[in-house]
This record gives C-alpha cells, structure tokens and sequence, in this order.
C-alpha cells in the first residue's frame, strides 16, 4: 500500500508523525510542505473534511492507500499498528490507556500553549511584514473559520498577556509533570519508548529556548530531551530541516482550550 506524509519542519506534530514512521519502517514517500506559508490549504494538498477542519490546527499529512489522515498522535497510532519494528504503545489494556491519557494532557495543554508561545517569538514578525494582498492570499483558503483567526491574531501580534502567562504556566507544568515521570530512573516515559516521547519531546523541544528557567530545575527532564534527540528515529526527522534550529519552525497550533 502507497503511503505519503506531507510534512512541515521536525518539530512539532511533523516532529512525531515523521519519527514514528521511522521507528516503524514505514516507506512512505514524503513531501516537504511549508505550513508556515499556508501551504497544507493549497489545491495541490489532499483535502477531506477531517485534514481541513483537523484540531491540531497546521500539522502533517499522511495519506495511506488514498485515504488522507490528521493529527500527529492518531497518525502516530496507525503508524505504529502499520509498520515492524518494537511497539510504540504498549500492548497492555491499561498502560495502553495510560499513554492515550498522556498524550491527550499534550495535546490540550501542551501543544496549545507551545504553538501561542513558539508563533509569537517566530512567527509573528514574518506574517506582519507581509502586505494585505499576500496575507489575504495564505489564509483565503484555509477552510476552518477557528484556525483562519489564529493566522489573523498572530499577524495583528494579539497575544494577551493572560495567555501568555497561561501558556508558560502550562509548559512549566508539562516540565513538572515529565520530572516526576522519571523520577524512578526510568529512560522514557512509559517504560519503553514510545507514542507519549515523540509527543512531548515534539512541543517541548522549542520551548527549552524560550522559558529556560521552567527546565532550569528539571535534570532528568534535561537528560530525557537529550536522548529523544539522540533517538535514530529522531535524529534522521531532525536531518530533514531545513536549517539548523529546526525548533524554532511554528505555524498556528491547536486552539487555548476555552476554560483555561
């Protein structure tokens, strides 16, 4: 069966879907694509009802035996039921639940407050050098009404500061939360690497940069980061980039949960 992912640079949700389809073998053939441009709107992209109105706001694509996915951690999971290689999630009801669980605290909390944070250090100054008639032109065709606004707030520089603050509260909680993970001297999160790594290490990875002090505490946070780098899978995503600070590539994530 063909596979194809359409991917933006290795960090974030392109971060986890393109190192899961290493880990498993999975011979997909891959289109680089620039979402900080737009470029996932474009006619030359698949298009289905669940990429354009996709959460996760601008992540990767997979297409597989012409069937068009979204969603890193669901990619991911297909992935990991698709290819060879050792599991990505565990095979146990409940330590399989246990990864599900964590990867939605990601990304509902996580990756919303990492992309707010990640568009407005580098995003943010791009799109407002842009003129109106090439603005109109990136987000004209974006389908979803949600995801169209956040391209228009980060151009209009409209971070409030209470989000901001929200969003380096929560990236200094996911910092606490992996802490705590690891603090029986175990090497990845859920026992064997997995689903849950590539996830957190995906959001987290750029936020080290911007809120040094939320990782300043954190050691074995800092040495968990260090051998997800080193992971082969990762690594070879990483080598895709097209410059050397992969980490600093954001376009409009997933929607600040309304409640906070």
């Amino acid at each position: 069966m063909s596979v194809t992912l359409y991917h933006g640079e290795p960090n974030g949700p392109s971060l986890t879907v393109l190192a899961a389809a290493f880990e498993k073998n999975i011979a997909a053939e891959l289109h680089r694509v620039d979402l900080a441009a737009g470029d996932r709107h474009r006619a030359a992209m698949p298009h289905a009802v669940e990429i354009d109105m996709s959460i996760e706001g601008e992540g990767p694509v997979l297409v597989a035996g012409g069937v068009a996915m979204a969603d890193s951690v669901f990619i991911a999971c297909y992935l990991d039921d698709s290819g060879t290689g050792p599991a990505l999630r565990p095979a146990d009801p409940y330590a399989r639940w246990e990864v599900m669980a964590w990867c939605r605290y990601v990304i509902e909390r996580v990756a919303p407050a990492a992309a707010f944070l990640g568009t407005q250090a580098h995003l943010a100054d791009r799109l407002a050098a842009m003129d109106d008639a090439a603005f109109a032109h990136l987000v004209g065709p974006i389908a979803s009404t949600d995801l169209a606004e956040r391209w228009h707030a980060v151009r209009a520089y409209d971070f409030a500061e209470e989000k901001l603050a929200d969003s380096r509260a929560k990236i200094a909680q996911a910092v606490v939360k992996v802490e705590a993970q690891l603090q029986d001297g175990r090497d990845w999160l859920m026992g064997d690497f997995g689903i849950a790594d590539l996830e957190s290490y995906a959001w987290l990875a750029g936020m080290v940069s911007l809120l040094p002090d939320a990782f300043a505490d954190a050691p074995r946070t800092a040495a968990w980061l260090a051998r997800v780098k080193a992971r082969p899978s990762v690594a070879r995503a990483l080598a895709l980039a097209s410059d050397d600070t992969p980490e600093n590539a954001w376009a409009p994530g997933p929607e600040i949960n309304r409640w906070g």
